[in-house]
């Protein structure tokens, strides 16, 4: 599945009529949830049913397009379905579905009607009641190589800077690339973003750390306006701007970077990293989240998908500890930025000696599990499940 954007470009009415869509594909959402709370056990057909009593209720709900009433209660039913599976997993956050509020970004998602592409792929019209019209699309992608039928959802996004049109093509992407013969293991950190194996270290750009002089000034401004003044959703805006153009700084630098390793690598091997508890630290919260750890790992084995790289997550326990040269347990504290091994005398960075140990263990796991997959599920041992084992045979007993 392909998901390709482009920035749609329209007068003001048309982007008011967007907005109501956006509204009530909001409130066909809320009313299926709220439905789902008076109604215990129904399911997901019920909630699809639903979406037809709301359209004769409110004439105005009948003006969205039925396929997109129909998913944004598969939105609702998406929510629930997480919170029966956290339920049934005994997780300490069960995530209970809630409303959405009204907010700047939001979205309406079509299927396979109410729009229309032009025969140029320039242009894009709404055809369901709100009356759009047309827009014109801004984009990098073009849409010619691909048939009508492989479209199979299209999304419309309000963000802070403007109304994004989203293709979703059922299209499998496979890229071929040359074997490099190289095997790399990654330590991701703080003062560098990451240290490989071989020594070589990326910095870290900290986008939010640079920004964040910009940031608490606009955010200042903000809480000098009046509320419900135009200045104030001015001041709003700006500062929302300046947020999103952190988001797609640290996006783009994921994207890239992850693109880069696996292009030059057979095998990638990084820390299973747990994420959401190492932004408990309330002194490292702020830089950890700025770092995006999770959406490098993201990138990094949809990239492996794609071009046929084998991606294994190792568990990171004593990665830092143990000396990569002989195996001892050398315990140090976060400031020892230096590996001293007293047992064979190895000094190495710190995290370079992590970086080496992360590899050894990756092809270890590849080595013991026998399969290469692409998409970085090795074995059951990695999703810290235990194989099912062979019922033993029993002794011969000996002959008189």
């Amino acid at each position: 599945m392909l998901v390709f954007e482009a920035k749609l470009e329209g007068e003001k009415h048309q982007y008011e009529k967007l907005d109501e869509a956006i509204r009530t594909a909001r409130f066909v959402r809320n009313s299926c949830l709220r439905y789902w709370m008076e109604n215990k056990g129904i399911g997901r057909y019920e909630l699809s049913a639903y979406c037809k009593v709301l359209a004769k209720e409110f004439p105005w709900a009948n003006k969205l397009n039925s396929m997109a009433r129909q998913a944004s209660a598969e939105r609702a039913w998406s929510a629930i379905a997480r919170f029966y599976d956290n339920c049934k997993k005994k997780a300490k956050k069960k995530g209970f579905p809630r409303f959405k509020k009204h907010q700047t970004h939001g979205s309406v998602e079509y299927k396979t009607c109410g729009w229309k592409l032009s025969e140029d792929r320039r242009t894009i019209a709404f055809t369901d009641g709100f009356k759009a019209g047309s827009f014109k699309m801004w984009g990098t992608r073009d849409l010619h190589f691909y048939q009508l039928e492989q479209v199979k959802r299209v999304r419309v996004v309000r963000r802070a800077d403007g109304y994004y049109v989203q293709f979703c093509l059922d299209v499998e992407r496979v890229e071929k690339r040359t074997p490099t013969q190289k095997n790399i293991g990654l330590d991701v950190g703080l003062t560098h973003f990451y240290t490989d194996s071989d020594g070589q270290t990326v910095e870290n750009p900290r986008h939010l750390r640079k920004s964040e002089k910009a940031l608490k000034r606009l955010s200042k401004r903000l809480s000098r306006t009046p509320k419900g003044s135009k200045n104030r959703a001015a001041a709003r805006n700006r500062l929302m701007r300046a947020h999103l153009k952190v988001s797609r700084q640290r996006k783009d630098f994921a994207v890239k970077l992850a693109r880069c390793v696996i292009q030059s690598n057979d095998l990638v091997a990084y820390e299973d990293l747990q994420v959401r508890n190492m932004v408990k630290n309330r002194r490292l919260a702020k830089s950890i989240s700025d770092a995006a750890w999770s959406a490098f790992r993201d990138w990094l084995e949809y990239f492996g998908k794609v071009f046929g790289v084998v991606t294994v997550a190792v568990p990171p326990h004593y990665t830092s500890q143990n000396c990569s040269n002989c195996g001892e347990i050398v315990k140090k504290s976060l400031s020892q930025r230096t590996h001293r091994c007293p047992r064979c005398g190895h000094v190495q960075d710190r995290d370079w000696n992590a970086a080496i140990n992360i590899l050894e263990l990756g092809l270890r796991t590849v080595g013991h599990t026998g399969r290469l997959n692409a998409s970085g599920d090795i074995d059951l041992y990695l999703g810290e499940e235990t194989p099912p084992s062979k019922p033993s045979r029993g002794k011969r007993k000996p002959k008189q």
